[in-house]
């Protein structure tokens, strides 16, 4: 099933580990002392031309095994360094003693979407970064795995026939719009439903979960987990209004005057994809990741025999860009049949601010990088088709502002790659539809929207937050940002 061991070995191990801990008092040292659990994952070579989750999850002598190895500290920094607060000794002491459904039901309480992120956040960097095992063993890749135990507890649950509908809170007759089905939007309108008010979600797409449905590929994020969770918001009693582009469909001002709403939220992410602005970037077959990634998990393009949906095939592919969005469209690439892919990044390995696993998942796949190198143009035939690119090699010099090193080009190292496609992967920009429209909403110089501690932004009862206030951050912290904004609302409506 894996280069690894198999799933079945794995569960054969740690059902063994279990059996010898059975009646024990587990005291720190012997917390420490159990081996981590790894994740069991489909074989390389298999999955690089499938679109199958690539992680097969743990099983349930797996996720026990790992949640024993939680110290269940008093100071609980995992806590503290996530963005939306989740209980994380709480659940994981549930799932230790094998009481997953409370286990999910203490996650559900600060995170109504424990499948997406226990599978897309960077928990190495957030939950996992401050985690007293790791630290203890001196290695952040032994702390414990929170993000695969979170995955596990509403895995199970769904497998078991999925949860019972929350009780619904009692109406307080207030009415706010959510404009943005992404993942701040949604955890917006969580909160906001909870409190008692009617919320409206409106999405421009004909799909909800923004980034989550068009931006993360299927073999990392499926899409039927995206819509069984919300489902679960559904049955809060929130409305989601698809085809409703916010700015065009409806003036936002008229979202008060005309449809009576109380206060607005604003997640509309940054879904404007940058370019180099190199010559030869207009060429056939030059694309934006976000294009790319689009067409084939929103609208399916690598399903054949379903979609009609076009996507450009190439041969031979280099994608721009150092993030999980160049990781993703490289992957994606392989699955979509090209030969060779090469990830081409001005910086080395260490900046790169991709996730490590999805790194090394992409290594193993096959896909080719090429570090400290950047295109210099891209070069096509006489119909403008793209038949390589001329790069730079790069040395790094003193930081910048972001404290990572500054590439430096080598005079003389102008090389050719033999590609016929070339994906942008190096960013978006915030949705400029709102600020374009509302000439009152503040702004920064890169158009996200302004806002103050309490989310609020410049205009009266209009809030904002995720991408659209940060730029391109993770899932995650996009939650933490619609959570934050929705107490403000929860507080003013309180007050109305």
């Amino acid at each position: 099933m894996s280069n690894h061991p198999d799933a079945q070995a794995f569960k054969k191990n740690a059902a063994e580990i279990l059996a010898g801990l059975q009646g024990r008092t587990l005291s720190a040292k012997d917390r420490l002392a159990i081996p981590p659990q790894e994740m069991p994952v489909q074989d390389p070579q298999v999955r690089c031309r499938n679109m199958g989750e690539v992680a097969v999850g743990y099983c349930e002598e797996q996720a026990r095994l790992e949640a024993l190895r939680c110290l269940q500290c008093k100071t609980a920094p995992c806590v503290a360094s996530c963005p939306v607060r989740i209980d994380i000794p709480g659940f994981i002491a549930k799932t230790a003693e094998g009481s997953f459904g409370e286990a999910l039901a203490i996650v559900r309480g600060s995170n109504l979407f424990p499948a997406i992120c226990g599978r897309v956040c960077p928990q190495e960097v957030q939950c996992q970064s401050t985690c007293t095992v790791g630290r203890s063993l001196k290695s952040l890749e032994k702390a414990v795995s929170i993000g695969r135990l979170e995955r596990f507890v509403a895995d199970f649950q769904r497998a078991c026939g999925g949860e019972d509908a929350p009780a619904l809170p009692r109406a307080t007759g207030k009415r706010v719009a959510v404009v943005g089905s992404g993942p701040a939007g949604l955890a917006a309108a969580a909160d906001l439903a909870k409190a008692g008010h009617s919320v409206t979600v409106f999405e421009g797409f004909h799909k909800p979960g923004g980034v989550m449905v068009y931006g993360i590929p299927e073999f990392r994020l499926p899409k039927e987990i995206v819509g069984g969770e919300i489902e679960m918001l559904k049955k809060l009693g929130v409305t989601i209004q698809l085809n409703f582009l916010v700015g065009r469909t409806r003036a936002l001002k008229d979202l008060f005057r005309k449809d009576g709403f109380d206060a607005v939220f604003v997640g509309t992410g940054a879904g404007l994809p940058k370019f180099m602005d190199i010559p030869g970037e207009n060429m056939v077959g030059v694309l934006s990741a976000n294009e790319y990634l689009t067409r084939s998990n929103l609208m399916k393009a690598y399903d054949t025999e379903h979609a009609d949906t076009p996507i450009f095939r190439a041969r031979r592919i280099a994608v721009l860009g150092g993030g999980n969005v160049a990781m993703d469209a490289a992957r994606t690439a392989l699955r979509m049949g090209a030969e060779k892919v090469y990830v081409v990044y001005r910086r080395t390995e260490k900046e790169m601010p991709a996730r490590a696993e999805e790194v090394a998942h992409a290594r193993e796949e096959g896909v080719e990088f090429h570090f400290l190198e950047n295109a210099k143009r891209v070069l096509g035939d006489e119909k403008s088709r793209v038949t390589g690119m001329e790069c730079f090699s790069y040395t790094l010099g003193e930081p910048d502002a972001s404290g990572r090193r500054s590439p430096v080009v080598v005079e003389g190292s102008e090389h050719v790659l033999d590609v016929d496609a070339v994906i942008v992967a190096i960013g978006n920009e915030s949705a400029p539809l709102l600020p374009q429209t509302n000439p009152d909403l503040a702004v920064t110089k890169r158009g996200n929207i302004v806002v103050d501690e309490a989310g609020k932004t410049s205009l009266d009862r209009v809030y904002a937050g995720g991408d659209i206030v940060l730029g391109a951050a993770t899932v995650i912290l996009a939650m933490g940002e619609g959570r934050r904004a929705a107490a403000s609302i929860n507080k003013l409506l309180a007050g109305a």
